[in-house]
């Protein structure tokens, strides 16, 4: 396939994606004071399985920069909700500005830790016909990452702020075309750079990777799966497989389901096959 055939295939994938209307969440609550620091949830439409229905977790992409909020995942949000999950879409605090830096330090990963940390109660509270103790982990792109640090933090170094067991009882991670291993990341630029810009830039790489970094903070003893698609032109096979790779080399292992003919967007997009693929890998560990 030449580069001019993918960039148009990755282009209508894009806006396949992008083509949906959003879906209003059934209450959002706040876990800070920040207008940012927002929970929507979506109840769950129907039965998915016996007893209560499990927390799916969702972190949106969009590099850590501002321009992409939660409410452009919002129809992958109703989609799980329509299969028998609760849904919890989280926003956060990204970067933003006119040179539309990726992430904030420390405030983005701030952000994540207190809305995991708040979750369990405010689940109780707003979707009663939810276990919070039955919650599988989902992100996409960037927001694969702060899934996957999520679920790492009790593996940070000593000292972190972030360190400590979350009260959300993860069943499992699902990563969707995760930028998964930073490293990797800004080797390949993805994203424009921004792995290097959401750890501030040449100056904190390094310092700030071992607090940061997924597949330095291995193993985590969570069930993991990663889902890519092997035409991915924004976050490239590379990245999850270092992660995988990472992971083995620390006794781990980590499922790695892998698309053909699949870019980037499909994964959150409910019109596509992909999107259905990933729904299975998370009733896999919910249910």
């Amino acid at each position: 396939m030449t580069d001019d055939v993918a960039a148009a295939r990755a282009a209508a994938e894009e806006k396949s994606a992008f083509s949906h209307a959003p879906v209003d969440p059934d209450a959002t609550a706040a876990y800070g004071d920040h207008p940012d620091q927002v929970i929507d949830f979506f109840a769950p439409r129907r039965e998915g399985g016996p007893g209560p229905a499990p927390v799916v977790v969702v972190l949106h992409g969009g590099a850590w920069r501002a321009p992409h909020d939660r409410r452009h995942l919002s129809p992958f949000a109703g989609f799980l909700a329509r299969r028998g999950f609760a849904v919890a879409s989280v926003e956060y605090r990204r970067g933003g500005g006119a040179d539309s830096v990726a992430g904030r330090w420390p405030d983005t990963f701030d952000d994540v830790a207190a809305a995991l940390d708040a979750l369990p109660a405010l689940v109780r509270e707003v979707l009663p016909q939810a276990d919070p103790r039955r919650t599988v982990l989902t992100g996409h792109s960037a927001g694969g990452h702060l899934a996957l640090w999520g679920a790492a933090r009790h593996v940070l170094p000593a000292g972190s702020p972030w360190r400590g067991g979350s009260p959300v009882t993860l069943r499992g991670v699902v990563a969707l075309a995760p930028i998964a291993d930073l490293a990797i990341a800004d080797k390949l630029d993805v994203c424009g750079g921004a792995a290097r810009q959401l750890l501030g830039g040449d100056e904190y790489f390094a310092e700030r990777q071992p607090y940061a970094d997924p597949a330095l903070l291995l193993p985590t003893g969570i069930a993991t799966t990663l889902v890519q698609g092997r035409a991915d032109l924004d976050v490239p096979q590379a990245v999850a497989e270092s992660y995988a790779e990472a992971a083995a080399k620390a006794g781990e292992m980590v499922g790695v389901t892998l698309l053909e003919d699949v870019g980037h967007f499909p994964l959150i997009d409910p019109a596509a096959d992909a999107c259905a693929v990933v729904l299975e890998e998370i009733a896999q560990l919910a249910w």
